[in-house]
């Protein structure tokens, strides 16, 4: 079962950190707009996590997990500029599932390969209450932004684009 040792292993290393969190059950769901109204939280309270594709050169490719509110879209213009990349696109089903160890959907906002370079929007890290998929489609944690970034050590960066009502509407944020 794809997932189930992900979900362990956060569950594990949550426990043994002694860092404050809560599980919440829930109806099946990996899409955030809908798992966030599931959990009962505004949906920019909910970490997006989205595994991308760097190419920085011709041969070499670097794969990041990025992380941002779960009303925004990552910014992919701004990942090229971090990495100085000829390249950013979002990574195939297989290579993501590959890395995250997760099914799409369930995807942690932590890095459990060290083939991952995880980078979180300063807004994630911010927030009181930040709320992920744990793994599972079924179960979600919710815990602190601070405790998030204490513990995962994410690389943080500006990576988000505008609310994704802002860019229907036609307004920048």
């Amino acid at each position: 079962m794809p997932g189930h040792d992900t979900y362990q292993r956060l569950i594990t290393l949550l426990d043994t950190t002694r860092t404050p969190y809560r599980l919440i059950d829930h109806e099946p769901e990996g899409t955030t707009d809908s798992v966030s109204a599931l959990r009962g939280h505004p949906v920019a309270h909910a970490a997006k996590c989205i595994i991308l594709r760097v190419k920085t050169d011709r041969r070499t490719t670097r794969h990041v997990l990025a992380v941002v509110p779960g009303d925004r879209r990552v910014d992919l213009d701004a990942v090229r500029s971090l990495f100085n990349a000829r390249y950013v696109g979002f990574s195939d089903a297989a290579t993501a599932e590959r890395l995250a160890h997760a099914v799409p959907g369930t995807v942690l906002p932590f890095v459990f390969d060290p083939d991952l370079e995880l980078v979180a929007d300063p807004e994630v890290v911010a927030r009181p209450q930040l709320y992920f998929n744990a793994a599972r489609l079924d179960r979600s944690v919710a815990i602190s932004g601070a405790d998030y970034a204490a513990l995962a050590q994410p690389r943080i960066e500006p990576i988000a684009g505008p609310r994704v009502g802002d860019i229907q509407e036609g307004v920048s944020a």
